[in-house]
């Protein structure tokens, strides 16, 4: 059995923790607790979109409770197989912004690279659910065209890693990547979207931070939390740690009905991120994708919300209300 400790890990803890999935509802159940009325509906759901949920994160969660904001993230329910008027396999038009596999040009002086198909965790709202990973895997010559691409668009001054769940990569393959961008002489910043640090903070090792200190690149990372029960002391230190070498740290959440729809989740969340040295940087509105409707939360709402959370905590602690829509060359902020 592996300690986690706030101070230090081995290496290996964070491949060890990412084979420790929970991927049967069965399984989820019995360990929460739950009563197995609902469970066949949960399997129906599950064969759409498959559950995956890592041990640590179910440890966060309480037993017996189905609206644990936690679980609500995880759980496959019913309602995932309604089709809803509005709600699409690709509602950000996603398919017409490749420019070859695996990359993304959607913003001027940005470009967005899918660099991995696997998550640490499977959250039922996540609006890539049915993006065709399969056909957007890279070999080292595409990533060597990705980089031949940035060099041959100098507006392009940074490059998003995205997926799936970028941080799912290997060091080996990670660093080989970043040497390969470092040849574009326009490339400034390489940003990392990634949740695995909220749910598997021992990734964060030495390897990575030795990448990370090396390259010539200005390393952003914005971390997926959407409620302070996510966050422990594990994910504190492993924040500080990037903090020191210069990494600028910022979350993203979506706001989800049941889950963090209130201002008191959001303020907590807000506290307990800047405690852990993250600014709150956007909360989404739901990417109307097939699957999902049963998160979504009005805009009306999310206006409201954001008008308490003013009221209530200093600016920097108030992350911006967005959406995103297809065909925008940028995030569309919701005015108040």
């Amino acid at each position: 059995m592996i300690t986690r400790t706030t101070t230090g890990w081995q290496a290996e803890d964070w491949q060890f923790q990412l084979s420790r999935v929970v991927t049967s509802v069965k399984d989820l159940y019995q360990y929460l607790e739950l009563p197995l009325d609902s469970l066949s509906s949960a399997r129906l759901a599950q064969l759409d979109f498959p559950l995956k949920t890592p041990q640590s994160f179910l440890e966060k969660m309480k037993k017996g409770d189905f609206n644990d904001p936690l679980l609500l993230q995880v759980l496959p329910k019913q309602q995932e197989l309604t089709l809803t008027p509005g709600f699409s396999y690709d509602p950000l038009a996603e398919a017409s912004a490749l420019k070859s596999r695996g990359l993304l040009h959607k913003y001027k002086n940005r470009v967005l690279v899918v660099l991995s198909g696997s998550c640490a965790i499977n959250c039922r709202y996540c609006f890539r659910r049915h993006f065709p990973y399969q056909d957007n895997g890279l070999s080292q010559q595409e990533f060597e065209d990705i980089s031949h691409y940035v060099t041959n668009t100098p507006q392009i001054n940074e490059v998003i890693l995205s997926g799936g769940d970028p941080l799912i990569t290997s060091n080996k393959r990670l660093e080989r990547f970043i040497h390969t961008l470092e040849k574009a002489p326009n490339l400034k910043r390489l940003r990392f979207h990634s949740r695995v640090p909220v749910v598997i903070p021992e990734r964060i090792d030495e390897g990575l931070l030795r990448i990370i200190q090396s390259t010539r690149l200005k390393i952003i990372l914005v971390t997926h939390s959407n409620h302070a029960q996510e966050l422990d002391d594990v994910f504190s230190s492993t924040m500080q740690q990037l903090a020191r070498i210069g990494v600028t740290l910022l979350n993203q959440s979506v706001l989800l009905k049941g889950v963090n729809d209130s201002a008191l989740a959001l303020s907590n969340l807000s506290e307990k991120l800047f405690s852990a040295g993250v600014l709150p940087y956007y909360l989404h509105l739901l990417d109307p994708v097939t699957g999902t409707s049963h998160f979504n939360v009005p805009e009306t709402e999310g206006k409201l919300l954001i008008q308490q959370l003013l009221a209530e905590l200093p600016g920097y602690l108030v992350p911006k209300l967005v959406k995103e829509e297809a065909g925008k060359t940028s995030k569309t902020p919701i005015p108040l």
